[in-house]
């Protein structure tokens, strides 16, 4: 597949993905950069902002196999991975698949479970595989997971370990929409009765297993240039020499910066990264990766702001 058809196929995605969801541009541009990068994407935002009806949209549009799992205080991690029964009619142990061999896992609410249910998904989103009695079993190749997530000053909920957080590419926030998104949404869903699914917005398929897998391949063709990469360098060392923070991004975050580059330059149909490319996701890269210091708290900074400060002090190449 050539770029200009990468540009092509993400453009119908997003006028598909348009029928239902009103706004949200930013976030449905990332979710295709995660794809076409092979990440993960944690959505946070408060009750009733369609995160999951997002996730709906975005799978139904490329043909992706969809599975849901709601995150809950009691859910352990058999409920994830699933497990091996024993079948007595053979006297075998049978594997039962849990939700998590899916194309697109929809993980709502993960910070509303424990930790050690939370770890449960290190292994599927690092390596692409999940290892139950010793045997180890592929995930798709297409395999994404799209967690949402409360703000962390919800009640009943618990903090993500720092090891699940560097799992995910990009953490992207939802805001509550403007006062004309949310007359639109209004207008769009006030007159429908019960649960509404994208089907009913037709939404149509505009890619299929084939296409997508040529899509990814297609990055192949984009560089990065030295210039690109030393700078992509001096952003995330920036982070982990700012007095504002007590914990910087790892060579890991510079790598996802990178790769990130190259899928959205890839969907802008262009063979090579651009300064641009990496400001704007150097934000949705980075914000989960950094810890805030004490006096910074105290001042109350936000790590949103403190980003955009080190990429303005950031030379970029010319």
């Amino acid at each position: 597949m050539q770029l200009d058809e990468v540009r092509s196929l993400a453009d119908s995605m997003r006028s598909e993905v348009a029928k239902a969801i009103v706004g949200q541009d930013q976030a449905v541009e990332h979710l295709l950069v995660a794809l076409l990068a092979e990440g993960h994407v944690l959505l946070e935002g408060p009750p009733g902002t369609a995160k999951t009806f997002l996730a709906q949209c975005f799978a139904g549009a490329l043909g992706l196999d969809f599975g849901r799992i709601q995150f809950t205080p009691d859910l352990l991690p058999g409920d994830i991975l699933g497990s091996n029964l024993f079948n007595f009619q053979t006297s075998q142990f049978t594997l039962t698949r849990g939700p998590v061999f899916r194309d697109l896992l929809l993980a709502d609410e993960i910070n509303r479970t424990p930790p050690k249910t939370q770890a449960a998904l290190l292994e599927a989103m690092q390596e692409r595989k999940v290892t139950l009695d010793g045997e180890t079993h592929p995930l798709p190749d297409r395999f994404m997971v799209v967690a949402t997530q409360n703000p962390i000053e919800s009640q009943g909920v618990y903090p993500l370990p720092e090891a699940q957080l560097d799992r995910f590419l990009f953490k992207l926030i939802v805001p509550y929409p403007s006062a004309e998104e949310e007359a639109a949404i209004v207008a769009r869903f006030g007159q429908r009765q019960g649960p509404v699914s994208p089907a009913e917005f037709g939404i149509e398929t505009v890619a299929d297993a084939g296409r997508l897998a040529a899509a990814s391949t297609a990055l192949d063709q984009v560089t990065v240039a030295e210039g690109i990469v030393d700078y992509v360098v001096r952003l995330v060392r920036a982070t982990r020499e700012s007095a504002d923070l007590s914990s910087g991004a790892s060579p890991r975050a510079a790598v996802a910066l990178a790769n990130a580059a190259r899928a959205r330059a890839a969907l802008e149909g262009r063979d090579y990264v651009v300064p641009d490319d990496v400001k704007a996701l150097a934000t949705a890269v980075l914000r989960h990766r950094l810890i805030l210091s004490p006096a910074a708290e105290i001042e109350g900074r936000e790590i949103e702001a403190l980003v955009g400060d080190l990429i303005e002090r950031t030379e970029a190449p010319r």
